[in-house]
């Protein structure tokens, strides 16, 4: 059975907010084998039990008043490309969230959510040469150039593309907010995933 569509999260499944189960869903009652495992915030507590039906089609929000991410972290709560509450809601109430290392944003750019979910990976660790030492660092997402990671020494984002090694060179003191990298990403239209 194909999971619905969903535009601003394509694939789910990829980013770990959907995961294979046959529980069945507490919305429709019916097991369909897939679940959605991401953030859920609602009154009652929710675990791995909603369906990503019930999510595409909104049912899940009217009948347990449940959303899937914050709308204030839809834009960034104004730093970025404001867009419409219809766009809001579809995120908030329609479209699987995600975990995050802190509060989850949806970043926008051009009026819509960018697109940063397409290129998310369940992140992993990948070796990184530092000063003579290999050190490990966090892949966050695949894009044209190589791998976006996250170096927690200089506590910013990073791209680069491992050697023969298969270790990431090392990329000196230029670390960048996720919001820098997803800009220069956009304009550049580098946002093809690999």
């Amino acid at each position: 059975m194909d999971l619905p569509r969903f535009t601003y999260h394509p694939d789910p499944i990829a980013t770990g907010s959907v995961v294979a189960a046959d529980t069945p869903c507490v919305c429709c009652g019916e097991s369909r084998g897939y679940v959605y495992a991401g953030p859920v915030y609602a009154e009652e507590e929710y675990g791995h039990e909603i369906c990503p039906w019930c999510i595409a089609d909104g049912s899940a929000h009217e009948r347990l008043g449940v959303i899937f991410s914050d709308e204030e972290g839809v834009g960034g709560g104004g730093e970025w490309d404001e867009v419409g509450e219809d766009i809001i809601d579809e995120i908030a109430q329609r479209t699987p969230g995600f975990n995050g290392w802190q509060q989850e944003q949806w970043w926008t750019h051009c009026g819509h959510q960018a697109v940063f979910a397409a290129l998310r990976v369940p992140f992993y660790r990948m070796p990184l040469h530092r000063l003579g030492l290999i050190e490990p660092v966090w892949v966050v997402a695949h894009v044209a150039e190589g791998l976006l990671y996250f170096e927690d020494v200089e506590a910013g984002f990073e791209i680069g593309a491992p050697g023969d090694d298969g270790a990431l060179p090392a990329r000196g003191c230029n670390q960048f907010e996720l919001t820098h990298i997803l800009h220069r990403l956009a304009h550049a239209g580098l946002s093809r995933q690999r």
